[in-house]
């Protein structure tokens, strides 16, 4: 793995953590030397993360990242191609979300960025274990979206609503 794909894929994994996260978890999850991973915040600090150095690790708290969260519906069987949609215009699903009218709002951490990402979660999904949080609500569900720039959610946007998949939001 490269550097740069290797600091995608760390301040992906600390913006999805919660609490902080130690410099030797990276570095085993990451397969480098603590000093990699020392030098690899470095950077993302230096391109803009807001990354707190504590004693228990690392957490990022802002992302120079653009954020913004689309309305979707689409069948199971668009799944793969609104993921797919998503990763390959430069976005992140950062997470799933749906708003059960019991339950309240019901969300699940997936942090896609890549077509393996799609690939997996699809396989997962498709094993049968478990089926996809919109088909308790008919479809409709949230999607958190990360990407480096806003015209790059624009983009996604355009391409999303282009294929139906955007709901209207009332």
């Amino acid at each position: 793995m490269k550097a740069e794909e290797r600091r995608k894929k760390i301040s992906v994994f600390l913006m999805s953590e919660s609490k902080a996260v130690s410099g030797s978890v990276l570095a085993e999850r990451f397969g480098v030397s603590r000093q990699i991973i020392v030098q690899d915040i470095s950077v993302l600090k230096a391109s803009g993360y807001d990354i707190l150095s504590t004693h228990n690790g690392y957490i990022v708290r802002k992302s120079p990242l653009s954020e913004r969260v689309f309305k979707v519906r689409h069948t199971t069987e668009q799944t793969e191609d609104e993921l797919n949609c998503i990763v390959d215009l430069g976005g992140t699903v950062v997470d799933v979300f749906v708003w059960h009218k019991v339950y309240g709002r019901i969300e699940a951490k997936l942090n896609i960025f890549s077509r393996l990402h799609v690939k997996q979660f699809i396989e997962g999904v498709r094993s049968g274990k478990s089926t996809e949080l919109m088909n308790i609500t008919g479809g409709y569900h949230y999607h958190t979206v990360r990407a480096e720039s806003e015209k790059i959610l624009d983009e996604i946007y355009d391409a999303l609503n282009a294929k139906d998949y955007i709901a209207p939001v009332l």
